[in-house]
């Protein structure tokens, strides 16, 4: 098939098969990150998901055997912009997709890949990662969360904190310590196992914005069969910090053909200038004012098109350690735009709640607080600028 029939052939099948509701940008509550845990709201949200599931686009550059379409890269390309023409929604999310799946293509076995792929692709598990811990967590090597050898299954013991959706999750991706002998780095091994497994305990942490996105998580004497290791024994490290590259990149979101990803969030409901004009009737006698909207705009659309040529120029893989270059930079682009949104509404902005308020106020108001820490959820600024120094740049340690 010709590049330009499969662009004309998508197209036709987007145009019969989108959903109304899911060309229309992403309302709070809507989202589907797998399971059946956390339910989205809208019924057309999982029409849209089945449809694009059936076609294998929910993870279109996984093989057709494991959930997927098997696209190349130029295919892949035109599928993302056919999606975003018609500002289709993502029909699936969670790590399932955009940070376990692709670690467990590239380091697990044919079957692993079978039991799990396919229930991901399809939006049937959530998953969540078990990483950082009370004690171990910018030095994520000094966890020591144990998984003792019991002959045909580990026994987990010990506990992890910030766990992204835990509360929700069907399964976890993990990091042990299974060899307290060798080096903190060279003792890691990497488990899956059921949150259902007795032993698990779950607790949400509530943070400043009211929200309990992370939890605690606490492992009593959990068994773990042997077929959920990933990777060799005490070789986890690796498979760890392979998984954070699929993270930090944020190209997964690109292949759920969302636009702005985790940018739309951020995005009120006008552009900025318009939005500054109906809190301050004018923005002629500030200059000031107009070159933050301008630079904060030209910084999304150069960050957008980086991603969109990393993308490109790796053949839908992720491209290693420059990875760490879109965590630093989206962190930093999303506190910012939510400053000046602050900036622009004035006391409007800081609304908890009322009838003074409007609905998108509050919510922006919440994510201004919630947005603090993007900057050290899922590796902190500093330990990119550190693997930017010593991975992308060549610096010496």
């Amino acid at each position: 098939m010709t590049l330009q029939t499969f662009r004309r052939e998508t197209r036709n099948w987007l145009e019969t098969h989108c959903p109304d509701s899911m060309r229309t940008r992403m309302v709070p509550g809507e989202e589907i990150n797998g399971g059946r845990k956390r339910l989205g709201r809208n019924p057309e949200a999982y029409e849209w998901l089945a449809l694009m599931a059936h076609k294998g686009w929910t993870v279109p550059t996984w093989p057709v055997e494991f959930g997927g379409a098997g696209l190349n890269a130029e295919q892949f390309t035109v599928l993302l912009e056919e999606l975003q023409r018609i500002n289709a929604r993502p029909p699936l999310g969670g790590m399932g997709v955009s940070m376990f799946g692709p670690t467990l293509l590239e380091y697990g076995t044919h079957a692993q890949k079978l039991q799990h792929l396919p229930a991901i692709a399809r939006g049937e598990v959530a998953w969540c990662q078990g990483y950082s811990e009370p004690g171990a967590g910018s030095d994520l090597a000094s966890l020591q969360t144990r998984a003792d050898d019991r002959g045909d299954h580990f026994l987990i013991n010990g506990s992890k904190i910030w766990t992204s959706g835990a509360q929700h999750a069907d399964w976890m991706f993990c990091l042990v310590r299974t060899d307290t002998s060798r080096p903190k780095h060279e003792g890691i091994s990497f488990l899956m196992f059921d949150m259902e497994s007795p032993g698990v305990t779950t607790r949400p942490i509530t943070l400043i914005n009211g929200g309990s996105p992370f939890c605690e998580t606490f492992f009593d004497n959990v068994q773990v069969p042997k077929s959920h290791l990933l990777g060799s024994l005490n070789q986890g490290w690796s498979i760890g910090k392979r998984l954070l590259q699929h993270e930090r990149s944020g190209l997964a979101v690109l292949a759920n053909g969302d636009r702005a990803g985790p940018l739309e969030r951020i995005l009120p409901s006008q552009r900025l200038d318009k939005m500054a004009l109906s809190y301050t009737g004018s923005m002629r006698s500030d200059p000031s004012l107009r070159n933050l909207i301008v630079r904060s705009e030209m910084e999304k659309r150069a960050f957008l098109l980086t991603q969109k040529r990393a993308l490109e120029e790796s053949e839908s893989e992720t491209p290693g350690a420059a990875t760490s270059i879109f965590k630093v930079v989206e962190a930093n682009y999303v506190k910012a735009q939510l400053e000046l949104q602050l900036l622009i509404r004035g006391s409007q902005g800081l609304g908890w709640e009322g009838d003074a308020f409007t609905e998108e106020e509050l919510t922006m108001c919440r994510l201004w607080l919630e947005a603090k820490s993007i900057s050290i959820a899922g590796g902190s600024n500093e330990i990119q600028f550190n693997i930017i120094a010593k991975r992308v740049l060549g610096l010496p340690d």
